[in-house]
């Protein structure tokens, strides 16, 4: 497939880039800063194009198979994370050909104990300054989901998303997902591997899924 990243030098960009080109797959990246595609090592093929996201078009999105959308900003600009799903959503309306997938937080997965992760997050204060991205990105699936016109699908990693090796993932839909240790964590390579699949093989239709590290 031909596969376009936004946001392809950052740990979930990179870590979807080795995984897509892995697998055979025409890989492009769409980056603000093309100098750090450093990051991502001699042993790749990928097109590394420096653009806004926002300026992208569907001329230019509609020559793909697939887009990822794995941008990501500070708190203070977190509500570009909408701003940037509105766009995609915009020049994709009706359009069957490309699939876009949206990797999403956490927060909007419903809690074990109850309520939603996000809903735990802001009962802690230590939490203040990082808050506002997981409440946007809350509202990013929000808006998703009135979206039936485009062929788009969203992941949420789990609790703890950090930079890690593609081993092996457990599966889930809206609810966190926890080991038998009580551990919610998903490395950047699993998330790869579950989105891959999901991509090369679609179970998943406008809705949101999750993993986490199988143990």
């Amino acid at each position: 497939m031909r596969i376009a990243i936004i946001g392809a030098t950052g740990h979930a960009g990179t870590a979807l880039v080795h995984e897509a080109e892995r697998r055979g797959h025409e890989v492009t990246g769409f980056v603000r800063h093309p100098e750090r595609a450093v990051v991502l090592g001699d042993n790749t093929n990928a097109r590394i194009v420096k653009a806004d996201a926002f300026t992208l078009t569907a001329p230019v999105l509609t020559r793909f198979d697939v887009v990822i959308d794995a941008f990501s900003t500070s708190p203070d600009h977190a509500y570009l994370h909408v701003d940037l799903a509105t766009h995609l959503i915009a020049q994709l309306r009706n359009i069957t050909t490309t699939r876009v997938a949206f990797i999403l937080g956490a927060g909007s997965l419903q809690h074990p104990d109850g309520g939603t992760v996000l809903s735990k997050m802001e009962q802690n204060p230590e939490l203040a300054g990082i808050i506002n991205t997981p409440r946007q990105q809350a509202a990013e699936l929000d808006f998703l989901r009135h979206v039936s016109n485009v062929n788009w699908v969203g992941i949420s990693p789990s609790m703890t998303f950090a930079p890690g090796p593609a081993t092996d993932y457990v599966a889930g839909k809206d609810t966190l997902l926890v080991d038998t240790q009580g551990r919610s964590h998903l490395t950047s390579g699993n998330l790869a591997l579950a989105l891959m699949d999901e991509i090369e093989q679609p179970r998943h239709t406008q809705e949101r899924f999750t993993a986490r590290d199988a143990e």
